[in-house]
């Protein structure tokens, strides 16, 4: 049993939180919404009243918050409380800048820490199906690890500080590329006669086959727990996917990387979002091509 201090208790955290409650670790939660906190609490999570309660006794820290600056904050007050030795592990999404930083004000603290972002979305949280990207050495790793695999499937240590963002961010900005090209041949089969279950069919299992179409189908009917087939429901929002695919757009530019589809896909998405769809699951941006409301001319 591990004494963790669970920060960040949103949508994904409190999940997370959850599972790791489940598997008998003793989990003190935070968060600085109150209607965050009480939700957390109604699932079995218990909360302190403020960070310096949470972090009373605690072994390692976890957060779960929304951007880089959120993360470099909630590090700032956590690396000021807890004793040298104390396991940091970031699982959100933020620059990999950010990442690093955070990375060295614990190295500084002498507090071994990763940065592991998620793939699986709210459904993966719940179930504790979670992928994790974790960057950091491999101390870091070997400590943490068995705390992600109650979160998780799967833990991937890809290199030292922020390479978790990184190839969370690269992976990210395949699945934001391949989905549109999956809603453009979904599109163009409709106009060519063809039937949703008959383009599945070939293209689930010759050379277009993908994650888009085998598990995430933008059309009803041929994957059933895709969220096309629940009104596009999220899933993934159009909004996480915009992030994902903005913080890509970041990265490449300061790498002076080349990524014209990377950059086009975000455009697309940026444009879906000011429609309204940003709450949408990103998927639903079929309607969208579908519809000529963006693409045809370069927006």
């Amino acid at each position: 049993m591990t004494s963790i201090a669970f920060v960040g208790l949103g949508n994904m955290g409190a999940p997370m939180a959850a599972n790791l409650v489940k598997a008998g670790h003793e989990v003190t939660g935070f968060d600085l919404s109150e209607t965050a906190r009480s939700a957390a609490g109604e699932a079995g999570i218990p909360i302190a009243a403020s960070l310096s309660d949470a972090l009373q006794g605690a072994e390692a820290v976890i957060t779960m918050l929304p951007k880089g600056e959120h993360v470099i904050g909630a590090w700032e007050d956590i690396l000021s409380a807890v004793p040298p030795s104390t396991l940091l592990v970031d699982c959100s999404t933020i620059d990999v800048d950010s990442a690093r930083k955070a990375h060295g004000m614990a190295e500084a603290r002498q507090c071994p820490s990763l940065d592991a972002p998620v793939s699986g979305g709210v459904g993966g949280a719940s179930a504790g199906t979670l992928t994790f990207m974790a960057g950091g050495s491999a101390e870091a790793f070997s400590r943490a690890e068995p705390l992600l695999s109650v979160m998780g499937k799967k833990a991937v240590h890809c290199g030292e500080a922020g390479a978790g963002q990184a190839a969370k961010i690269c992976n990210n900005m395949i699945l934001g590329i391949s989905m549109i090209a999956v809603g453009e041949a979904f599109a163009l089969g409709e106009k060519l006669g063809l039937s949703h279950q008959a383009l599945f069919d070939v293209a689930s299992t010759s050379s277009g086959q993908c994650w888009s179409i085998t598990s995430y189908c933008p059309v009803p009917g041929p994957v059933p727990a895709s969220p096309a087939n629940n009104d596009y429901k999220p899933g993934f929002a159009t909004a996480l996917m915009l992030k994902d695919l903005s913080l890509a757009q970041d990265a490449a530019q300061l790498a002076q990387a080349t990524t014209p589809l990377g950059a086009h896909a975000r455009d697309l998405y940026a444009r879906f979002a000011e429609d309204g769809n940003g709450a949408r699951d990103f998927s639903a941006i079929i309607e969208a091509l579908r519809a000529g409301a963006i693409g045809r001319d370069g927006s």
